[in-house]
């Protein structure tokens, strides 16, 4: 069975294309909708692939990807896209009928990933800001072999429906960063042989979800065996479906957040300028807060506003956060600019204990305020800052986890930080020489 027989790509709605960029529903891919034979299957004998990977000790955010197919205008299927890339997706799949329509509607926070089916498809990239930051997915090896010469990041998409396919999808998908699968069969047991093959790579293995109703095959799909695939591409077409979806994500999610404590070594202020209140749609108790910090190095735990104010009432929904330069630390190693936050933007929210969960900003408050810097070290001596408004009722949290007046801190007082390693491109972590003062 050749490659392009048992390779395909959902374009919505059933539509299938192989590695030619040509095919229908009643190509040998199947059709999405129709119902499958589970006729007995050969037995499959595979190998694990070497790599130096532990996906068990791994806590990065799951990987939510969301295909466009079929989708022209950000306002299509009353506006899925516009609230997908607002809620816990990291990544949208683009194609070249809607490239570019949508790709300008994705904020830098979430991955864009092409589906290209023929190599003059590349060329669209080049009107794209960031266009080398895009991930090349396609059937074709050929194709990702000439987006890999140009930089590109590549996503090998596999159809699985035999023995055949299923070897051919693990040993092609492993030379990828991703490795985004379709099976056949309703049964998790071939998912579980690729993830038992490709544990130990830095392969991303994605499995696409065949029916956009399907929340369940989505929510189980991540907690197949202990580690689950990294991801699934999950991509509703009712916000009924949608909303399911990102409720029961929010409970499956579990990421553990690293808190050190870190000696602060200056505090002063440093005149005006511009600092944003994140307002968010949830309560917070009296240990839980957002990280916040000017550097790619870390930050530091700020205080909700759920303590004692001597002339308003408490708003145990807002974190007074800091300067509008800002990165906020963010689910999967990312981060975002405080400027960039907007209503509806995801937030991460951390306790005394690192434990982390997830909520939205209902609103950002940015207005001009008197600021502060405070300036921290690690017991490793890295060296991280924030720049808050500079008044006695903003807080940060003490290494027990006690709310500290900013206006009150001294040199040797300890407080909670989040040590990062540096470097960041758009939000996202980057392997690179970076020197932030």
């Amino acid at each position: 069975m050749s490659m392009s027989s048992v390779h395909g790509t959902s374009n919505g709605g059933g539509a299938v294309t192989s590695g030619n960029g040509v095919g229908s529903a009643a190509s040998a891919l199947g059709n999405k909708g129709s119902a499958v034979n589970m006729e007995k299957r050969e037995r499959i004998r595979l190998e694990r692939a070497e790599g130096g990977r532990n996906r068990v000790t791994e806590s990065d955010a799951l990987v939510v990807w969301f295909d466009t197919a079929k989708i022209a205008t950000p306002s299509d299927c009353e506006g899925m896209l516009e609230r997908v890339i607002n809620l816990a997706y990291t990544g949208v799949v683009l194609y070249p009928d809607n490239l570019a329509a949508l790709a300008p509607a994705i904020p830098p926070r979430i991955l864009r990933i092409f589906h290209a089916e023929r190599a003059e498809d590349l060329d669209r990239l080049a009107s794209l800001s960031h266009g080398k930051d895009v991930v090349i997915a396609s059937t074709d090896v050929q194709l990702l072999g000439k987006a890999a010469e140009r930089g590109h990041k590549t996503c090998f998409r596999a159809y699985v429906d035999d023995g055949d396919s299923l070897h051919q999808s693990i040993a092609e998908g492993q030379r990828h960063a991703y490795l985004m699968i379709r099976f056949r069969d309703p049964t998790n047991i071939p998912l579980e042989l690729v993830i038992a093959t490709l544990q130990a790579t830095n392969t991303v293995l994605i499995k696409e979800i065949n029916s956009p109703m399907d929340v369940d095959d989505a929510i189980v799909t991540l907690g197949v065996m202990e580690v689950g695939a990294d991801g699934v591409m999950f991509s509703p077409r009712t916000h009924g479906a949608l909303s399911e979806f990102v409720s029961r994500l929010g409970r499956l999610e579990q990421t553990a957040v690293k808190l050190e404590t870190a000696t602060i070594v200056k505090s002063a202020p440093i005149g005006m300028g511009i600092r944003s209140c994140i307002d968010t749609t949830t309560l917070f108790s009296p240990t839980e807060g957002i990280i916040v910090g000017s550097t790619s190095q870390g930050g530091i735990l700020c205080c909700p506003e759920v303590f004692f104010l001597p002339y308003m009432d408490l708003r145990p929904f807002r974190v007074n956060a800091g300067a509008v330069h800002s990165y906020v630390y963010n689910f999967g190693n990312r981060t975002d600019y405080m400027s960039e936050l907007r209503a509806g933007s995801p937030v991460m929210i951390v306790d005394r204990t690192g434990a982390a969960r997830r909520a939205s900003v209902g609103r950002m408050k940015t207005e001009v305020r008197p600021l502060r810097l405070i300036e921290a070290e690690f017991p490793g001596g890295e060296r991280i800052n924030t720049i808050m408004q500079d008044d006695w009722h903003v807080r940060v949290f003490s290494d027990d986890a006690k709310p500290l007046n900013i206006t009150e801190l001294r040199q040797g007082d300890k407080v909670l930080g989040h040590p990062a390693q540096p470097g960041r491109h758009v939000g996202i972590k980057v392997d690179e020489h970076i020197i932030e003062t």
